[in-house]
């Protein structure tokens, strides 16, 4: 009897909930990330029930939840039926998403390949709106020793200042180094600057051996790895 009044609630759920009867009923993996959304946001507005207004701003960003992690909350705020609550829920989701990602990525510690470097930046830097430079300290076993954050710039640049880093990577005991910054346009080349600061990099690093391993540059979905083009 308990079990059959149970199953009757759940039919009886406002359409605005029924993205919580799915997940119940098929587990989380069922629901798209429209209705996952929809569960963070509750209700919709008057001409749209919330799976609607969730794939809507879904759809601003092509479906591509990289791009909705770097909406503001004045952003999210623009669409009808998001007020101040419902953004932040959404924001903070996003976020502990991300973390979640970072935290998988550096239990597998030891960097060995220059996709193993991309996914440790990448969980910080792909859903960033302005440049960032980071750097990897590693041992001798190419093991993880910290990540830092070197510098934060604008749209189109940042400052990576190699006596800081070096300083950085002595005071750690590193053996080596990868540097890793993002380009917010999602254009993989690298620049001019780019290509004379890692050139600096790896000559410095040499006086003070400390290796210069790699550079990464981080888009949306992709990297670019100096290491692999050859260029190190």
């Amino acid at each position: 009897m308990p079990s059959y009044e149970k199953k009757q609630a759940i039919k009886l759920w406002a359409e605005d909930d029924r993205p919580r009867e799915k997940l119940l009923l098929k587990g989380k993996q069922a629901l798209s990330d429209a209705e996952l959304i929809a569960i963070l946001i509750a209700t919709g507005n008057t001409e749209e029930s919330a799976v609607d207004l969730a794939q809507r701003i879904l759809n601003t960003v092509d479906g591509n939840l990289i791009e909705l992690s770097k909406l503001t909350v004045k952003d999210l705020t623009k669409f009808k039926g998001i007020g101040l609550a419902k953004a932040i829920t959404i924001i903070a989701a996003l976020e502990i998403g991300r973390r979640r990602r970072e935290a998988e990525v550096l239990q597998k510690k030891q960097i060995i390949t220059s996709k193993d470097a991309y996914e440790i930046f990448q969980s910080t830097l792909s859903d960033s709106n302005y440049e960032q430079f980071w750097v990897l300290l590693l041992n001798r076993a190419q093991k993880l020793i910290r990540k830092v954050n070197i510098s934060e710039g604008g749209m189109t640049g940042t400052v990576a200042d190699p006596k800081k880093i070096f300083k950085i990577a002595l005071d750690q005991s590193a053996c080596s180094i990868i540097l890793g910054h993002n380009h917010p346009s999602g254009n993989l080349n690298p620049s001019e600057q780019d290509i004379k600061l890692t050139q600096k990099m790896k000559k410095s690093g040499e006086l003070l051996e400390i290796s210069v391993l790699d550079h990464i540059i981080v888009g949306d979905n992709n990297y670019f790895s100096f290491a692999d083009e050859g260029l190190m």
